[in-house]
């Protein structure tokens, strides 16, 4: 694994998979302070994997990083490669955070998937790891809960 990022600066192919996306990290330039760093994704889609109709989320990725940071451009296009891809709401948040884990291997990740109704109910997936460094703030991820039309 390389810490300098292959896709950033050139002309890259939308991975037609997230298995097949590639996700490069960077050298965090302040691995000595505890703070946090978001991402949101208010567009994120994927598939049904039984009716094949798509799914839409909001997805908000907040993180205190060690040693390396995700590279935006890598991420956009790892959370693209989800759009064709069949799978759960559960099985779509927590397979992104655990590979975000596995490469960054930060302080402490916080993933919240907030989806758009399925059959008339949303669901919600929320899954972290290790605690929050004493002293960083964390801001709400700033999703409203799924309050429909009234």
């Amino acid at each position: 694994m390389t810490d300098r990022p292959l896709q950033l600066g050139e002309k890259t192919a939308w991975p037609t998979s997230p298995e097949e996306a590639v996700l490069d990290r960077v050298p965090n330039p302040h691995p000595d302070a505890d703070y946090v760093a978001r991402f949101t994704c208010p567009e994120f889609t994927s598939l049904c994997p039984v009716t094949g109709q798509p799914d839409f989320a909001h997805l908000v990725i907040d993180y205190v990083p060690d040693r390396f940071l995700v590279e935006s451009k890598s991420l956009k296009l790892y959370l693209a490669g989800f759009r064709n891809h069949g799978a759960f709401h559960e099985d779509c948040t927590i397979a992104i955070a655990k590979r975000l884990v596995s490469l960054l291997e930060p302080r402490f990740l916080r993933m919240a998937g907030y989806w758009y109704p399925r059959g008339g109910i949303p669901i919600d997936v929320f899954w972290q790891t290790g605690r929050l460094p004493e002293g960083t703030w964390l801001p709400d991820t700033g999703v409203a809960p799924y309050r429909g039309r009234g």
